[in-house]
């Protein structure tokens, strides 16, 4: 089975990642690869720009197919925030327990569709030359909770309701999790390509 590079860390994405492509290819993350850097600067001011940089810069030092992927939520009510720095928007990168409190903190003055919120997942494909072969986006739409509900899933899900289900990601299983997410609806975009491209 073809390898795919997950350019990141991230276990819980990773675990994610796995579980909508296990069927098409083999998703590793950085782990196994001791001459990958400790941390890309992501510099890009959008989604697309953060992902095609982990992509082109890993793909050709790993010599391996590389998928850079960069999310994010994204609040209308505050203007965008915290988009592209949604995993370190209250300081300290991955601190989950802290940027939910920021984004409650943020929203306690707003009711209703002033709540509004949407997650975007970008990834790129890259081959191990290097070149973007592919750009795919998916977006969902959600509300932002008064209070966390659930603990599945990982960054703001336990904030972030579905209307139609009355739950948020962190309550609702990773397969209906996967069917209505950004992330499974931009793979689900990437799987044609990837079986073409990587076959």
């Amino acid at each position: 089975m073809p390898r795919l590079v997950l350019g990141s860390r991230n276990k819980k994405k990773l675990r994610e990642l796995v579980e909508l492509l296990a069927d098409l290819v083999e998703v590793v993350d950085l782990s196994p690869f001791p001459n990958a850097p400790a941390d890309i600067e992501e510099t890009g001011t959008t989604f697309e720009e953060n992902a095609r940089i982990k992509a082109t810069t890993l793909a050709p030092l790993l010599g391996e197919w590389t998928l850079g992927e960069d999310s994010g939520l994204v609040v209308p009510a505050l203007g965008g925030q915290p988009g592209v720095y949604s995993a370190r928007w209250a300081g300290t990168h991955g601190d989950d327990a802290a940027n939910n409190a920021k984004l409650l903190a943020e929203l306690t003055k707003y009711e209703g569709d002033k709540r509004a919120a949407y997650y975007v997942s970008t990834a790129a494909l890259a081959n191990p030359a290097g070149e973007v072969v592919a750009v795919v986006e998916g977006r969902c739409w959600g509300v932002i909770a008064k209070e966390p509900k659930g603990d599945g899933g990982f960054g703001y899900d336990p904030l972030f309701v579905i209307p139609e289900y009355h739950a948020s990601f962190g309550e609702l299983s990773s397969t209906v999790k996967h069917a209505l997410s950004h992330r499974g609806r931009a793979i689900a975009k990437l799987r044609p390509i990837l079986r073409r491209a990587m076959g």
